[in-house]
């Protein structure tokens, strides 16, 4: 329906509201840090703003972005982050700022990626560096800090490549607890969402945890990162340290590290960093199928009704298969112009694609 060439260097995911997208970007050195609002019907830029100007902003490795955690958008206002660079609330009509922050320190080691997570009037951003490891909450309507609560975790003697982490938190409530869930190197914890306090954790190695919890079949699945490379399934009624008593099943058997999971029912779909695509039972973790798919993925697939939708790192191709727990079937191949770093978003019968240098609005 439309192309429209993006500036810049962001992995973040587009956002919409009604018939606008949101994304951010950023200078390749990281100096310039900005936020851009599309028309969703034209694919037109309504807005351009450079919102924050470091003028020394800390180490990103190559394979990251200055831009890569995803904002939210809501009625009236959009939230983008940074990391330990920035964040904002903006006006969605006028993009003018509302309230801003640039003081919560992290070294993120290889630049930021955690994404913003809103519950009721609650703010959620992980802070999981090399140096220091927090959860904080922000009032969202005027970015004041409620609380923040430090993991304390103990690394081993581990350097602090080891202790960095890249999750979203995720709010669920199990029996009528409502609690915030925040994946990190080495452990993943459950916080109360008002106080901070810490209500369980289960311990499973790794490091680099990006990928966002999922929640169904009064499960909790999420996985463990690098190193580990383990899906876990957790019973998220516990307290305290849960590792022996709540991990349902776990399997290490093609699990990304960076593409999130699909959850549809009583199946799992999964498309591993390295490209193979493998269905697996929710209920017992065990191995439904497995296949090979061309290419390298960090863009998480996407489930649209019985279709997956995955997104090649390195060549500009969208592979489509059936969400068939049975077997695997490739329905489709479509290629564009550039590849993929950013996970898709979905509205009113569009596809919003962001490749490395264009946004894409796909529709019949």
């Amino acid at each position: 329906a439309w192309k429209t060439a993006i500036w810049g260097k962001g992995w973040s995911s587009p956002v919409t509201w009604k018939n606008r997208v949101w994304i951010t970007t950023a200078t390749v050195d990281g100096h310039r840090l900005s936020v851009i609002c599309l028309d969703r019907k034209t694919g037109k830029i309504l807005h351009d703003r450079i919102v924050f100007k470091p003028v020394k902003p800390q180490y990103s490795h190559p394979f990251n972005s200055y831009a890569s955690p995803t904002p939210w958008v809501e009625d009236g206002r959009v939230y983008i982050h940074f990391g330990s660079l920035g964040t904002a609330c903006l006006d969605t009509q006028t993009c003018d700022v509302i309230w801003q922050r640039d003081d919560l320190p992290c070294n993120h080691f290889r630049g930021p990626a955690s994404s913003v997570s809103i519950y009721g009037n609650l703010m959620f951003l992980p802070f999981d560096g090399s140096d220091v490891q927090y959860v904080v909450a922000l009032d969202k309507r005027t970015g004041k800090t409620l609380w923040r609560t430090d993991r304390n975790v103990d690394f081993g003697g581990l350097g602090g490549a080891h202790k960095k982490a890249f999750g979203t938190a995720r709010v669920i409530t199990c029996r009528g607890r409502t609690q915030v869930v925040v994946p990190g190197a080495m452990a993943t914890m459950s916080y109360d969402p008002v106080s901070g306090r810490e209500l369980w954790r289960v311990t499973h190695g790794g490091a680099n945890a990006s990928c966002p919890p999922l929640y169904g079949n009064g499960m909790l699945y999420f996985n463990s990162g690098d190193v580990t490379n383990t899906l876990l399934a957790v019973r998220p009624d516990g307290r305290g340290d849960v590792t022996k008593t709540h991990v349902k099943w776990s399997t290490m058997r093609g699990v990304p590290s960076r593409p999130s999971v699909l959850l549809a029912g009583q199946s799992i779909f999964m498309v591993s960093n390295a490209g193979v695509a493998s269905c697996v039972n929710a209920t017992t973790g065990e191995t439904r199928w497995t296949s090979r798919v061309t290419g390298k993925y960090s863009a998480s697939p996407i489930l649209v009704g019985q279709r997956v939708f995955c997104f090649e790192e390195e060549q500009g191709v969208c592979h489509v298969f059936a969400a068939d727990s049975r077997e695997y079937r490739q329905l489709a191949t479509n290629t564009l112009d550039s590849s993929f770093m950013a996970s898709p978003a979905v509205t009113d019968e569009m596809l919003i694609l962001r490749t490395k240098t264009h946004l894409y609005g796909i529709a019949e």
